[in-house]
């Protein structure tokens, strides 16, 4: 293989896009070889295909380069599909409100995404809205958070999940984070690489981490998922 292009060895051999159950199917992809080695983007949108990226709390447009949630309208949005002459219609069956707060009146998909399109309309998926931690004034998403503890040599794996402070329960914190108001603090769960003497201390600075623990694995599914409400559940079982 010496003096064979890498990309084209795994740009032409695997196909990236964006689709959700919603949308039937793809509602981004690739178009060529040259427009796959964009890093980190899942490609543009297919035809006939309208997106805006929508400040979750002002429901705001955004430009290009700003964060905000993905919002898809087109042919593809919850419709019905024929497989082996049965056709699924795809809504929330009987459930209105849940088909009320993903669908508005004009057709837009709140696809819970928090993503951004670049300059030439490439998308970058960033986190899921519902995970975003609620820091004082910011909006953190933990996948960040996990790339940036993923970069240090000493650390194998990483899971951020958001440590609710009740004010009934701050005196529990008050020693460790003594300035810190009644909210949301990052919370990291990291793997450490054998014989690693890292300790939290070394970890915390990382995007203001407020609390670490370390831990044998991340749970995930099979699929490969964090499991973070297994690690929500066991931050608790340890402060209360």
């Amino acid at each position: 293989m010496v003096g064979v292009n890498v990309n084209t060895i795994v740009f032409n051999d695997f196909v990236k896009g964006y689709g959700l159950t919603e949308t039937v199917g793809g509602a981004t992809n690739f178009i060529g070889s040259k427009e796959a080695t964009q890093c980190g983007s899942v490609g543009r949108l297919v035809a006939n295909m309208e997106a805006k990226i929508v400040d979750p709390e002002t429901g705001e447009a955004l430009p290009p380069g700003q964060r905000g949630e993905l919002w898809l309208r087109g042919p593809i949005v919850m419709k019905g599909i024929t497989l082996f002459y049965f056709t699924l219609i795809l809504w929330y069956v009987g459930d209105e409100k849940a088909t009320a707060e993903t669908l508005d009146s004009e057709g837009w998909l709140r696809t819970g995404d928090i993503c951004y399109f670049n300059s030439e309309g490439f998308l970058y998926i960033v986190d899921r809205l519902k995970e975003l931690i609620k820091y004082k004034a910011y909006q953190v998403p933990p996948a960040e958070l996990e790339h940036l503890l993923l970069s240090h040599p000493e650390i194998v794996d990483a899971a951020v999940i958001p440590v609710i402070i009740l004010t009934s329960i701050r005196f529990k914190f008050e020693s460790r984070f003594p300035n810190e108001e009644a909210g949301q603090i990052p919370m990291a769960y990291v793997v450490r690489n054998p014989g690693s003497s890292i300790t939290e201390t070394q970890v915390a600075p990382y995007k203001k981490i407020r609390r670490v623990a370390f831990i044998n694995s991340i749970p995930k599914s099979p699929s490969g998922k964090i499991l973070r409400k297994e690690l929500v559940d066991r931050s608790l079982s340890a402060v209360l």
